[in-house]
């Protein structure tokens, strides 16, 4: 009960008539230029979200620092 190779030929071609090959190729290549840049946004994200996580780990390493050394000694 599936969709057979024979199925999809026809409707390939009924789609090939309705729209034409010049329209049909026109739509392939701006979804494909619309998955590029939803790619590079997604990795541009995950980049940021790595930077801003290590950015906040440098800032608490440096407030822990500065703490250690503002200490007094008690035994002085």
């Amino acid at each position: 009960m599936g969709i057979s190779v024979t199925k999809l030929l026809i409707l390939l071609a009924i789609i090939v008539v309705v729209f034409g090959t010049k329209r049909l190729r026109n739509i392939g290549s701006d979804l494909g230029d619309a998955i590029k840049g939803f790619r590079s946004a997604i990795k541009d994200g995950e980049e940021e979200k790595i930077a801003e996580r290590d950015s906040e780990a440098n800032v608490i390493d440096g407030e822990i620092a500065a703490k250690q050394t503002d200490k007094p000694d008690s035994h002085v």
